[in-house]
């Protein structure tokens, strides 16, 4: 049984109600003095619990996927790239392009089909969803992503055209699914690409946490995972090498909610040739050490220069000013992030360019970020270039570049920018 199925919630709830029904029968046995009647109480109280606390954790996961297999939950992952020859279409035909060794591969579409609203029937009119797996070709990890491609993307006036890219990251210990399903990353795109609002865009729909259940944030851990290295090197890699995508920095944006909308911000100003716009929505400016984190920056002397490297606030008083765009987005009540927030906007000097979301009230959750995307989204198409760049011939005898077959929001606040 998967970590996330449906028989598994059942199962496990079903072994909590006999739990609750055991301990009810057994009680009246239990309730006489001595050491051994008390040490019973407590232990069918304690599995009881346990048991209850089990179901209720598995219906939470599986309803937002924190984590997609037991293998994950456990910190037991796979980061070896497997072999696949190629894809196939929904009729079971051979489609697809990717072949052994190839960075970007099919992957499961267990989760994609729980998600609701994904485009469906002719690509061509409606864009498509895919579901892929990333193969970092420099740090070896393999992570899950949905890649959106819009309408254009299959017609044929646009056949040898290059695409910007969005990526979107989720929080910790988010995942895919929520970028999909609860932040409607690809819906949302795809109705402002269809009224206009937005430039056909690829949307990368991307965790950052690539060794779960570890929280890496976007950090180089000495001795340990490399996800900034990931997400600036091996994704834009992993994505040219299939897609039609723009070359330049002018096309490549990069945006995500809580951990990941930090993460946008510190890629994007530490990486200023591969991103060069973000949008952040509820971001720290900070990383630190917690808990989730472990020890991200190691020992020694080169400690302290690593922890001033992941200060945004620190490298805009003491680095060379990027020449990048992002948009941070805080609500002003009911978010405690709102001083720190008005702290960075007003730090920001060019050729840097910020630019803001500020809501009356809202807190950190998806209500509060699906009414920003629109906002974030028409904003960042403002900002990325759809590169007029001829793709090489042979981009159009492979069908789409595609891998695998697959299948509003309210009105946002006003956007301020600053120079």
């Amino acid at each position: 049984m998967g970590l996330t199925s449906e028989t598994t919630v059942y199962v496990v709830a079903a072994v909590a109600v006999v739990c609750v029904a055991l301990l009810v029968w057994v009680w009246p046995r239990l309730a006489r003095s001595g050491v051994r009647p008390v040490l019973g109480r407590l232990a069918a109280v304690g599995v009881t619990q346990v048991a209850i606390i089990a179901a209720f954790a598995c219906w939470l996961n599986s309803s937002y996927q924190f984590f997609g297999s037991w293998g994950e939950l456990f910190g037991n992952v796979d980061t070896a790239p497997v072999g696949v020859t190629q894809a196939a279409d929904d009729n079971g035909g051979a489609t697809g392009v990717a072949v052994k060794g190839a960075l970007v591969q099919p992957a499961s579409n267990e989760q994609l089909n729980r998600v609701s609203g994904l485009p469906s029937g002719n690509p061509a009119v409606n864009g498509r969803v895919e579901s892929v797996k990333i193969i970092g070709h420099t740090t070896g990890v393999v992570d899950p992503a949905f890649v959106y491609l819009p309408p254009q993307y299959f017609q044929k006036a646009y056949a040898r055209m290059r695409f910007p890219v969005v990526v979107a990251l989720s929080g910790y210990p988010g995942s895919i699914f929520n970028l999909a399903q609860y932040l409607r990353v690809s819906q949302t795109a795809g109705q402002l690409q269809k009224s206009g609002q937005m430039q056909p865009t690829i949307m990368v729909m991307i965790r950052p946490t690539i060794a779960p259940p570890r929280d890496t944030e976007c950090v180089n851990v000495p001795g340990g995972p490399q996800t900034e290295t990931f997400l600036a090197k091996d994704l834009p890699h992993a994505l040219r090498s299939t897609y039609r995508v723009g070359r330049d920095a002018s096309a490549w944006g990069v945006m995500g909610y809580s951990s990941g909308g930090s993460c946008a911000l510190q890629l994007t100003m530490r990486n200023p040739k591969v991103y060069s716009t973000a949008a952040a929505l509820s971001p720290d400016y900070r990383v630190k050490d917690d808990p989730t984190t472990g020890n991200l920056f190691g020992s020694g002397l080169g400690r302290v220069n690593r922890v001033n490297g992941h200060d945004l606030m620190w490298r805009l008083k003491h680095l060379p000013i990027p020449q990048v765009s992002v948009l941070v987005a805080e609500s002003k009540h009911g978010e405690r992030g709102y001083p720190q927030t008005v702290a960075f906007i007003k730090a920001v000097k060019a050729p840097m360019r910020v630019a803001s979301i500020q809501p009356e009230s809202g807190s950190h959750n998806f209500p509060t970020w699906t009414r920003e995307m629109p906002g974030a989204l028409k904003w960042m198409n403002q900002q990325l270039t759809f590169p007029q760049d001829v793709a090489p011939p042979k981009h159009r005898a492979k069908k789409g570049h595609g891998t695998v077959r697959a299948e509003g929001t309210e009105p946002t606040p006003t956007t301020n920018t600053r120079r």
